[in-house]
């Protein structure tokens, strides 16, 4: 097994978002609502193809399941989408939509191929043109949905007066399978549905969002993991420029993506192993989606990745799988290659990514003897995935941190390696721009759980930042998630998620991420580099990680 396989990151089944209260969680989960003596405050109201009924919980608006977009199956399989069919009547909208094809997900609908919903949160259907901040959800590019409990958008809506949305959107072989060289010019941009699935959702909120207080000129993307390489995508579209002005990358760099040779790899392989000749494309119209779902399991769970331009990358190992693909129609070059996308100069953007990454595949891989490691040990370790550049590597990293143990090492070298590397060098990339600023950050809060069968803590891992960014870690957590209970029990945690709520929030209002206590936050530079790390306290650093970065650069990898 690769040591630092992103396959790892890939979320697990996860429940619609929960409360306290047994008839939010009720509504919040999808159980039946209809119980003796239940009362529920309806909201009404009429969106551009119909009338829609959500519901008043707490001091907040919720909308969920609501159709973006039209029919994506049958003779719609593999299309660009298209604006939903008007309906007649009141349409409820109470629960969530189903999810994209996958494996089945706790509490909420059987997945579909009809997976274009999606659900909003405001204070109040009033009018008022509050900021929109409109995320991506993680998982890769093959599982997740908009309705985890981690991302529910109730407690920013109630506490920093936006208004949040998300949607479900086409995963793996029905968002990604690449047929523009096969299937002719109907068929442009089937390597990026899964993106321009989004587009259509941010089109929607164009057209719909000021219905929910919303501000259409005022809208923020943003999105973790694989919800970060999405909001990449996106941040280089022509489709999706008209429709949003500020992003936010989270642990999900996508500073390159899948070249045409690559994806078209990937078709020719699909079409092998379905026995369907090139020249017959169309039948997999005709082929049950449960078909097309097994299919897609025998391809790697991450799409290719590729870390520069001049390294071999059309190995095997990375030759095939499921995302976003450089086509030159939806998507026309790598979002953050060979410099920041021109059609996002003048939109603001923050980037970043968790100290301790590398302690979530950890706790996936169910391996404890990571942290068993002493240095010898490291060596070989890291030697597979760095070769002839491993001494040099440790090296630095000892130098810049003489106290730290091999684990140390171990998980802060493969967080960089995983999530910093990308994260800087699209930070570099925006402030060469001299357009918009960008904002570069660490979080850092320190989660006192260990991972099971070790005394070494979780630290900062990967996807913990989910909670803390929708202030939900007071939200009860379900166990099924694997970042349920990363946030560990301390009362001061609830002091870092207000702080990080605050910073996204207030750049989704302003452009300018900023919170009560917190240090000025300088945009990055590249004199000075300051990145904001945030925690109870939040601080300024300057040219952090410079003896580390500097090695990086001098092994090409930055």
């Amino acid at each position: 097994m690769k040591l630092f396989s992103r396959r790892q990151f890939i979320d697990r089944i996860a429940l619609t978002a929960c409360a306290a209260p047994l008839l939010q969680h009720r509504y919040l989960t999808g159980e039946p609502m209809s119980q003796p003596g239940s009362r529920l405050e309806y909201v009404d109201i009429e969106i551009t193809h119909g009338k829609i009924r959500g519901v008043r919980i707490e001091g907040v608006n919720i909308f969920k399941g609501v159709p973006y977009a039209a029919k994506v199956s049958a003779k719609n399989r593999f299309r660009k989408p298209s604006p939903p069919e008007p309906w007649s009547g009141i349409r409820e909208a109470l629960e969530p939509g189903a999810p994209a094809m996958q494996a089945p997900r706790r509490n909420e609908p059987a997945p579909s191929e009809e997976c274009l919903f999606l659900n909003v949160w405001t204070p109040a259907n009033d009018n008022k043109r509050r900021p929109v901040m409109f995320y991506n959800h993680g998982g890769g590019y093959l599982i997740g949905s908009g309705g985890k409990s981690s991302q529910d958008g109730s407690s920013l809506a109630r506490n920093f007066d936006v208004v949040v949305v998300e949607t479900n959107h086409r995963l793996g072989i029905f968002g990604f399978l690449y047929l523009d060289e096969i299937a002719g010019p109907e068929y442009s941009g089937s390597g990026n549905l899964g993106l321009l699935d989004i587009v259509e959702g941010l089109r929607w909120v164009n057209e719909n969002i000021s219905v929910f207080g919303g501000d259409p000129d005022n809208v923020m993307i943003f999105g973790e993991s694989g919800g970060g390489g999405k909001t990449s995508c996106l941040y280089a579209m022509p489709a999706a420029a008209p429709y949003f002005n500020k992003a936010s990358i989270e642990s999900g760099p996508g500073v390159r993506m899948m070249s045409r040779e690559m994806a078209q790899h990937t078709t020719d392989r699909v079409l092998r192993e379905l026995n369907i000749a090139p020249v017959d494309w169309r039948k997999l119209l005709e082929v049950p989606a449960s078909d097309l779902l097994a299919i897609q399991k025998n391809f790697p769970m991450i799409s290719p990745y590729l870390e520069k331009k001049n390294t071999d990358s059309l190995t095997k190992r990375f030759s095939e799988g499921f995302g976003p693909v450089v086509d030159g129609s939806a998507l026309l070059s790598d979002p953050f290659d060979p410099a920041a996308p021109e059609i996002s100069r003048k939109k603001p953007l923050m980037v970043g990514w968790n100290e301790d990454e590398f302690t979530f595949v950890a706790w996936e891989m169910k391996d404890s003897e990571f942290f068993k490691i002493n240095f010898d040990q490291l060596h070989s370790k890291l030697e597979s995935q760095f070769g002839e550049d491993t001494q040099t590597i440790i090296s630095a990293y000892r130098k810049a941190r003489p106290q730290a143990s091999a684990p140390d090492i171990l998980v802060a070298v493969a967080s960089m390696a995983m999530m910093g590397l990308g994260s800087v060098e699209i930070a570099e990339r925006k402030a060469e721009q001299n357009g918009a600023p960008v904002y570069l950050y660490n979080f850092g809060y320190k989660s006192e759980v260990k991972i099971p069968g070790t005394d070494y803590p979780l630290g900062t891992p990967h996807a913990m930042d989910i909670r803390f960014k929708f202030y939900n870690e007071d939200i009860p957590k379900d166990e099924s998630q694997p970042e349920a209970g990363f946030g560990g029990n301390r009362p001061d945690r609830f002091v870092a998620s207000r702080n990080m709520a605050e910073l996204w929030t207030s750049f989704a209002r302003t452009g300018k991420p900023s919170a009560g206590g917190a240090p000025d936050w300088p945009a990055y530079n590249l004199k000075e580099r300051p990145t904001m790390r945030i925690d109870t306290k939040c601080e300024v650093i300057r040219n952090r990680y410079s003896t580390e970065l500097d090695m990086w650069r001098s092994v090409g990898k930055l």
